[in-house]
């Protein structure tokens, strides 16, 4: 298990290496540099050229590569020209908000997906799984944003039942229940609107386990030998059927990654999914980079995490 886990951190580190370069260089193809916005544009164009230098942005790219990495390992990230403020400090203020979201969101998706997967299965071919089979195929054919809007259009502004942006109501003390309950207020109606979305993939995956498993020749055996339904379910088809889907826990976290960049923006939710789209329409060349290569990280890491799961769960894929 550690020589699995060890060579596949291994395997991660060139990958994050090719990401970084990958994105350096797409950000350096973005009009304009880190020195846009951030200076008058009526100065003098030679006191321009001057700054320009002392900052090394007519350096060859890799010396530009080399500084930023350097950077980035002593933290500093650049400067935002549009919030004025160092971008470690920006994306710090950001990250809570976007880490809760995706937390609840998490538990949203497993708490509709698990009990939508286990009727459908087990009762496979009747009405019920004809109903949930039609809801995962309608969320499959829907793009998120599109939910996104419908939901913030009929339970925000028609309804009035959840809040229409922010993530707390202004006044309210920070640190007491009140608080608490007021961010997860204002948090449900985006969590719910990525859960009920994302959620269908694992949905149907579930399902496919449980009819698969309910064809096994040790399940077959068990009713021969006078097992009750519920033991057979509980004990055998249920256990074979989940351990798969703790496995893609960590792809579930990657794929929150994309939601959480169109819902925050939806639902004027600050977080940095939202800040990402507004670094990238206002050219906020540091936010910018930082943050897609923060998500590409995300990305990388729960590939590992999903990896890691899915070799506990069955050690036949575990590298030797």
């Amino acid at each position: 298990m550690w020589k699995f886990t060890v060579r596949r951190i291994l395997i991660m580190i060139p990958q994050i290496i090719l990401l970084s370069v990958l994105i350096f260089i797409m950000a350096k193809m973005m009009p304009g540099d880190a020195l846009s916005g951030l200076i008058d544009p009526n100065i003098d164009p030679e006191t321009i050229a001057e700054q320009r230098e002392k900052l090394g942005l007519n350096d060859p790219w890799h010396i530009q590569y080399a500084n930023w990495v350097k950077d980035l390992f002593q933290g500093d990230l650049g400067m935002s020209f549009r919030y004025k403020m160092p971008v470690t400090e920006l994306i710090g203020q950001r990250l809570a908000n976007t880490v809760w979201l995706s937390l609840l969101t998490l538990v949203l998706i497993y708490a509709i997906s698990i009990p939508l997967g286990l009727i459908s299965g087990r009762y496979n071919d009747t009405w019920l799984d004809r109903v949930i089979t039609g809801y995962t195929y309608i969320g499959f054919a829907t793009p998120l944003f599109i939910f996104a809007l419908v939901m913030l259009w009929f339970f925000g502004f028609t309804l009035g039942w959840f809040p229409t942006g922010g993530s707390v109501q202004p006044g309210v003390e920070s640190g007491t229940f009140e608080y608490v309950m007021n961010r997860i207020y204002h948090m449900l109606l985006p969590a719910l609107s990525m859960a009920l979305i994302t959620t269908v993939s694992t949905v149907q995956y579930l399902r496919n386990e449980i009819i698969d498993t309910k064809q096994k020749d040790f399940i077959l055996t068990a009713r021969a030998k006078g097992a009750s339904e519920s033991r057979i379910y509980n004990r055998h088809i249920l256990r074979n059927s989940l351990l798969p889907i703790a496995a893609f826990f960590g792809y579930e976290i990657t794929g929150l990654i994309g939601g959480t960049v169109f819902v925050e923006s939806i639902f004027s939710y600050p977080g940095m999914g939202q800040l990402f789209l507004e670094s990238i329409v206002q050219r906020d060349y540091s936010v910018a980079t930082s943050l897609t290569l923060l998500f590409g990280i995300a990305t990388i890491l729960g590939a590992l995490l999903s990896d890691i799961i899915l070799s506990l769960v069955d050690p036949r894929i575990r590298i030797k």
